[in-house]
């Protein structure tokens, strides 16, 4: 597994976790003890902390972004694992480096994601929220 989709399964599972426990535990914690155990020596753990760190300080946007562009699944109603990686591939959309994280390898990943975690149907959900997010942001920047 490359080092950037494992950084990316181990933020997946924190912030599962964390939202499991409606957000009430220390998400610092959670993903520093996921990397110890998941991913131990990897080259990427910064990427992983940052990540973290990302969506979590930019949790009330990337939650009304997809409340937003998904209005007919109400976030409440979300799997936990779809809410999260939706989070983590419109994080990686709208505050990475285009440069780091191309858009197209932003949304690639997630929808990796949903299909390895999620349910039968999480892949195409995860492309058609943040396709139409990415359109959007093509579209202003055009």
């Amino acid at each position: 597994m490359a080092s950037r989709h494992l950084a990316r399964s181990i933020v997946l599972q924190s912030l599962f976790e964390w939202d499991f426990y409606e957000k009430e535990a220390d998400l610092e914690k959670i993903t520093e003890r996921n990397i110890d155990f998941f991913g131990s020596g990897f080259d990427e753990q910064e990427f992983a902390r940052s990540l973290s760190k990302g969506v979590k300080k930019n949790l009330a946007r990337l939650d009304k972004v997809i409340q937003t562009s998904a209005p007919e699944r109400p976030l409440t109603q979300l799997s936990i694992i779809d809410r999260n990686v939706l989070r983590i591939g419109l994080y990686e959309l709208l505050y990475e480096d285009k440069k780091e994280v191309p858009p197209k390898v932003a949304i690639n990943e997630a929808i990796e994601l949903a299909k390895n975690f999620g349910g039968a149907s999480s892949g195409k959900f995860i492309n058609g929220v943040l396709g139409a997010v990415f359109k959007e942001i093509k579209g202003e920047n055009e």
